[in-house]
C-alpha cells in the first residue's frame, strides 16, 4: 500500500564514457533509502530508477550525482554539464559529450571539440605544465626542475583525487582514480615526482581518448533522431503551412514533395512515388508507394509529390520507437557482462591486496629495498585497474545494437545477442515470413451453383478478416465486382477457418481437412485437392450446411531471397525448418523449392510443442510475423518478428527484422557472431596485456609510466575494437569478403515464381 509518494523517476546524466562511469553513478544513487530498480543508460545518458520520495528527495539524488563529478537534469529539463578538473569553466562538460535541451533530444546540441571539454582542457594544462617542468631541467638546478615536476603533478591530481575521495565517501573506494591518486602520491613520496608527472599526463589522455570514443558510439545513436525532419508541410482546407514535425496528430493530411524527408509514419493518400527507405531499414532500393501504402518516418521521397496521412504521433514513429528500444536494450546486459561485473568487484580488492602484499614482503622477509619496492607496488596499482575489463563487453554490445539499429536488425540488448550467436537452429513461419504473406486466388473451382455465387458466399464469410487467405478472397470478389453475401453469426474455427450463418444457412470456409472432419470430402473432390496442392496452391473448400459447394485455390508466392537466406544459414553450419499449419503439399512444393525441411498441418500449439522438443537439444531462433506466432516466438531462444516496422514486430519479440528480407535472418546471426568475436577478442586485449605487465612490473622490468600506459592502451584499444562494429556489414558480398569464407554452391533453386 503507497501514498503517491513512490514513482518512476528519470534524469539525464552527462559526462560518462565507459561501463565504469554508468556504475559509479549507479552505485551513488542506489544505496541511499527509498531508492530501487536503479537502470543507468551509458549511450543514452539515462538514469531510471524507482524513489520514495518519503525517505530520499529527488534533489538528493542530484546531488550524489553530481558530488562523484556528473551533471544531472531532470528528464525534459536543460540538461546541466558536471564541472571539475583543470581550469574548469561553468559550461564545462566532462567526456566530451554536449548538453541538450531535453533530456531525449540529445543531438539539439553538437558535441563540442575535444579541446574544449574539461577533460580535454585537462590535458593540454597537464601537458604544458609536463613540458615546461622537461625545459626548467635544462636550463634550471635540478632542485628547481624537482619542484616543476612536483607543481604539475599536484596540479593534474587535484580534480582526479577529488573525484576519488567522492567516490569513496559513498561507498566505492576501488577506482580508477583512487589507484591513480595513491600512485602519483606514492611517486611524489619516494622521491619520482617525474614519473608522477608523466603518469598523470597520461591518465588525462586516456580519460580524454574514453570520452571522444565513447562520443563517437553515441553519436551513431543520435544520427536516427536526426532523420525526422523538423518542419512538416500540413494541409489545412485548400492551402498547406509549414508546422513542426513533432506537433502532428494522427489523421491529419501533410505533402511531402520530391526530396524531402517523410516527417511522420503514415498512409499514401494520393500519388506515386519511389521512397527511399534505406535510412531507417538499410533498404538499398526505394520502393513504390501508391496509395494504401504505408510509408515511415525519415524516409526520403524521391520522384513525386505524396499526400500522407498520419498514422502515429511523432513521439510513437518508427524512428522513436527504435531509438527507444536501442535505449532501453542497454539495461539487458549480456551474461558475460554481469559474470565480469561481478569478477571486478572482487578483482579490484585482490589487486590493491597484492599491491600490499608486494610492497611489504620483499623488504621484511628478504631484506629488500623499500624505495624500489613500494615503486613496483604502485606501478602494479595502476596496472591493476579493470577499466578496460569493464567496458570490453558495454562497448561492443553498445556497437552492434547501433549497426543493426541502422540496418533494420534490431536486437533487446546484449542478452538477446549473446543467445543469437549461439544459435544452431532456425524455425521459420511459412506465411509473411518465408512467403510474402499476400496470397492471391489462382483457381475457383464450382460444384453447386455458379462462380459468382461461390465467391460471394466466400467473401462474406471471410468479410473483415485478418488472416492473409481470407483477405485475398474478399480481394479476388471485389476485384470481379461481386458483392460478400450478408452473414451473421461470424466466427473463426482456429487452425481450420471460418464460418458465419448466411441466409439460413451454415456457410464454412475450410481446409480440406474440415470439410474430411465434416464427411463432405469425396474422392473426386480429394483427387481435386490433392492436385492443387501438389502444385504448391493452397486449397479451402466452401460447404453449405456440410455440404461441398466448391473450393478456391490460393498461392502464396516464395520471397525472392527466401531461398538465398537458407543457403546462408547452411553455410553457417545452421539448419533451417519450416513451420506451417498448411497442407502438407502445399508446404512440400514451398519448401523443395526452398531447399527446406518442413512440418506442415500444424495447430499454433503444435507448432509451440515442435520448438519446445527442439529447445531440448538445440539453440533455437524462431522467424515468425509477430502477431500470430506470439506463443512460438515466446518458445525459443530467440524470437524474430519479422515486419515493416509494425507495433509487434518492434515490441513484442526479442528481436525484429524491419525489412521484408529472409537474409536479414542469417544477417542477424553473422552481426551477433561477430558482436560476440569482438567481446572475446576485448576480453583477450584487456586481460592479456594486464598479465603481461603484471609479470614485468613485479620483476622490475617496467614502471609507472608504462604502467599507465598499459592500462590506458588497453581500454583505448577495446574501445577502438568495439567501435569496429559500427562499420559491420551484415550482406551475403560482406560474407563472401571474410577470411575463409567461401561462396556456397547449395542448389537453391533460385527461380522467382
Amino acid at each position: 500500500m503507497t501514498d503517491g509518494s513512490i514513482a518512476q523517476r528519470e534524469w539525464r546524466v552527462t559526462g560518462m564514457d565507459c561501463g565504469a562511469c554508468a556504475a559509479k553513478v549507479r552505485g551513488a544513487v542506489e544505496r541511499l533509502p527509498g531508492v530501487a530498480d536503479v537502470d543507468v543508460a551509458l549511450m543514452s545518458e539515462r538514469l531510471c530508477l524507482t524513489l520514495d520520495k518519503n525517505e530520499t528527495s529527488p534533489e538528493r539524488i542530484e546531488k550524489a550525482v553530481r558530488g562523484i563529478g556528473f551533471g544531472i537534469s531532470p528528464k525534459g529539463a536543460q540538461a546541466e554539464r558536471p564541472k571539475g578538473g583543470f581550469i574548469l569553466p561553468d559550461d564545462a562538460v566532462i567526456g566530451g559529450t554536449a548538453a541538450s535541451p531535453q533530456a531525449h533530444a540529445p543531438e539539439e546540441m553538437p558535441d563540442p571539440a575535444w579541446y574544449q571539454t574539461a577533460k580535454g582542457r585537462l590535458v593540454l594544462g597537464s601537458g604544458a605544465l609536463l613540458a615546461m617542468a622537461w625545459a626548467s631541467r635544462l636550463v634550471l638546478p635540478a632542485e628547481v626542475s624537482h619542484w616543476a615536476f612536483v607543481v604539475a603533478t599536484l596540479i593534474g591530481l587535484i580534480p582526479v583525487a577529488r573525484r576519488a575521495f567522492a567516490m569513496a565517501r559513498v561507498g566505492m573506494p576501488f577506482t580508477i582514480e583512487m589507484l591513480m591518486t595513491i600512485a602519483a602520491s606514492g611517486a611524489l613520496v619516494i622521491g619520482e615526482p617525474e614519473e608522477a608527472a608523466l603518469v598523470v599526463f597520461l591518465f588525462a589522455v586516456g580519460e580524454l581518448l574514453e570520452g571522444v570514443s565513447a562520443g563517437k558510439a553515441r553519436n551513431s545513436i543520435r544520427a536516427l533522431t536526426k532523420l525526422v525532419p523538423k518542419t512538416a508541410r500540413l494541409e489545412v482546407g485548400n492551402k498547406t503551412r509549414e508546422v513542426a514535425a513533432e506537433a502532428l496528430s494522427v489523421g491529419q493530411i501533410v505533402q511531402v514533395r520530391p526530396g524531402d524527408r517523410v516527417p511522420c509514419d503514415g498512409e499514401v493518400v494520393s500519388g506515386t512515388s519511389g521512397v527511399d527507405e534505406s535510412p531507417v531499414t538499410g533498404e538499398s532500393v526505394p520502393r513504390l508507394k501508391e496509395p494504401g501504402a504505408d510509408v515511415f518516418a525519415g524516409s526520403i521521397n524521391t520522384e513525386a509529390l505524396l499526400r500522407i496521412r498520419v498514422t502515429k504521433v511523432a513521439a510513437d514513429n518508427t524512428i522513436a520507437r527504435i531509438v527507444r528500444l536501442v535505449e532501453e536494450a542497454e539495461s539487458a546486459r549480456a551474461p558475460t557482462e554481469r559474470f565480469i561485473d561481478r569478477f571486478s568487484r572482487v578483482y579490484m580488492p585482490a589487486v590493491v591486496g597484492m599491491a600490499a602484499l608486494v610492497a611489504v614482503v620483499p623488504p621484511l622477509v628478504f631484506g629488500g629495498a623499500w624505495g624500489e619496492w613500494i615503486y613496483r607496488a604502485l606501478a602494479l596499482l595502476l596496472i591493476g585497474c579493470p577499466c578496460a575489463l569493464v567496458i570490453s563487453v558495454p562497448a561492443s554490445i553498445t556497437s552492434a545494437l547501433s549497426t543493426g539499429a541502422r540496418n533494420g536488425l534490431l536486437m533487446k540488448g546484449g542478452a538477446v545477442i549473446e543467445a543469437a550467436a549461439r544459435v544452431t537452429d532456425v524455425v521459420f513461419d511459412k506465411t509473411g515470413t518465408l512467403t510474402h504473406g499476400k496470397p492471391r486466388v489462382t483457381d475457383v473451382q464450382v460444384l453447386v451453383g455458379n462462380e459468382a455465387d461461390l465467391l460471394a458466399l466466400a467473401a462474406g464469410v471471410e468479410n473483415g478478416a485478418s488472416h492473409p487467405l481470407g483477405q485475398a478472397i474478399c480481394g479476388a470478389a471485389e476485384a470481379r465486382d461481386i458483392d460478400p453475401a450478408a452473414a451473421t453469426q461470424s466466427r473463426a474455427l482456429p487452425g481450420k477457418g471460418a464460418e458465419a450463418v448466411i441466409a439460413g444457412a451454415t456457410i464454412c470456409v475450410g481446409s480440406p481437412r474440415l470439410a474430411a472432419e465434416r464427411g463432405a470430402l469425396s474422392e473426386t473432390l480429394r483427387a481435386q485437392v490433392e492436385t492443387l496442392e501438389a502444385q504448391g496452391k493452397t486449397v479451402v473448400i466452401v460447404l453449405r450446411d456440410n455440404e461441398a459447394q466448391g473450393l478456391i485455390a490460393l498461392r502464396d508466392e516464395p520471397r525472392a531471397d527466401a531461398a538465398e537466406a537458407v543457403a546462408q544459414l547452411n553455410a553457417l553450419g545452421i539448419s533451417s525448418v519450416m513451420l506451417t499449419g498448411d497442407n502438407r503439399r502445399t508446404a512440400a512444393a514451398i519448401a523443395e523449392g526452398l531447399g527446406i525441411d518442413h512440418r506442415a498441418e500444424l495447430m499454433p500449439e503444435d507448432k509451440v510443442a515442435a520448438i519446445q522438443n527442439l529447445t531440448a537439444e538445440a539453440k533455437v531462433m524462431m522467424i515468425g510475423d509477430g502477431i500470430n506466432d506470439a506463443p512460438a516466438l515466446a518458445a525459443a531462444h530467440v524470437g524474430v518478428a519479422m515486419g515493416s516496422g509494425t507495433d509487434v514486430a518492434l515490441e513484442t519479440a526479442d528481436a525484429a527484422i524491419l525489412r521484408d528480407r529472409v537474409t536479414d535472418v542469417p544477417g542477424q546471426i553473422r552481426l551477433a557472431r561477430a558482436a560476440m568475436g569482438n567481446i572475446r577478442q576485448n576480453i583477450a586485449i584487456a586481460l592479456g596485456l594486464k598479465a603481461v605487465f603484471l609479470v614485468t612490473t613485479v620483476l622490475g622490468i617496467t614502471g609507472l609510466w608504462i604502467a599507465i600506459l598499459a592500462d590506458t592502451g588497453a581500454t583505448v584499444l577495446v574501445t577502438l575494437n568495439a567501435l569496429r562494429l559500427l562499420f559491420f556489414r551484415s550482406t551475403t558480398a560482406e560474407r563472401l569478403a571474410e577470411p575463409g569464407c567461401r561462396p556456397t554452391t547449395h542448389a537453391t533453386n533460385e527461380t522467382t515464381v
